[in-house]
């Protein structure tokens, strides 16, 4: 994930300064002297933010930005456009605040200008690891088949398709996340009960629904609107 990163931030610094070398690791001699270094600082939590989802995880990385050239006016030169091309990009956040003294002793070399960049890391979490069914209540007799189809926080699902394939039956749930079919045979011999919501397809085969109760509760994992 972070090697997508670096390669993102090579390219990125490559469309800026078009003719210089870019660097990955620690600043040496030939990336201080002639070329675009980005070193990997350190790793830190990422901002909070209201767009991100529950399902998205995410933290920042935190390059070293040094340039250098071969006249210290075309280094400085860079370094601004860098500075300015990344205070311009929302997925950019440019740290300015002093470099200490004590991270260029323990880099070996002689304190110059640089900035630091942080960049944020994402990754979506499966939605298939977070699926789940609750069935609760008593055990009933043969007769109507109710249920209520909920979301995380057992929010109901409005407009959830509940099917009986075997008995060519379907319906939608309400308001309520409530779905009924009147009249049904035996638990033990309905076939499976498909429920499809927001995308997702969860299936209860019938010696579930006969081990079970009515009405069902059945929970679904979905992303939320």
């Amino acid at each position: 994930m972070i090697d997508e990163v670096d390669q993102r931030m090579k390219a990125w610094v490559g469309r800026i300064a078009t003719e210089a070398p870019v660097f990955l690791g620690v600043p040496d001699r030939d990336s201080l002297e002639r070329g675009v270094c980005l070193y990997l600082l350190e790793l830190g939590p990422a901002p909070a933010t209201r767009t991100v989802t529950r399902g998205t995880l995410q933290f920042t990385v935190c390059y070293l930005v040094t340039v250098g050239a071969d006249t210290p006016e075309r280094a400085h030169r860079l370094l601004g456009d860098l500075v300015f091309a990344a205070m311009g990009d929302k997925e950019l956040e440019v740290d300015l605040s002093p470099v200490p003294a004590a991270l260029w002793a323990g880099l070996r070399s002689v304190p110059r200008p640089a900035f630091r960049l942080r960049v944020q890391v994402r990754k979506e979490r499966p939605l298939a690891e977070v699926r789940c069914l609750s069935l609760v209540g008593s055990a009933p007799s043969p007769g109507p088949l109710l249920g209520r189809v909920v979301g995380p926080g057992d929010v109901p699902i409005r407009g959830a398709w509940v099917a009986l394939p075997s008995l060519q039956l379907s319906t939608r749930t309400d308001a309520e996340g409530l779905f009924q079919f009147p009249s049904v045979s035996p638990m033990d011999s309905l076939g499976r009960l498909e429920v499809r919501a927001r995308g997702e397809m969860l299936a209860v085969e019938s010696e579930v629904l006969a081990a079970g109760a009515t009405p069902l509760v059945i929970r679904m994992c979905v992303k939320e609107d």
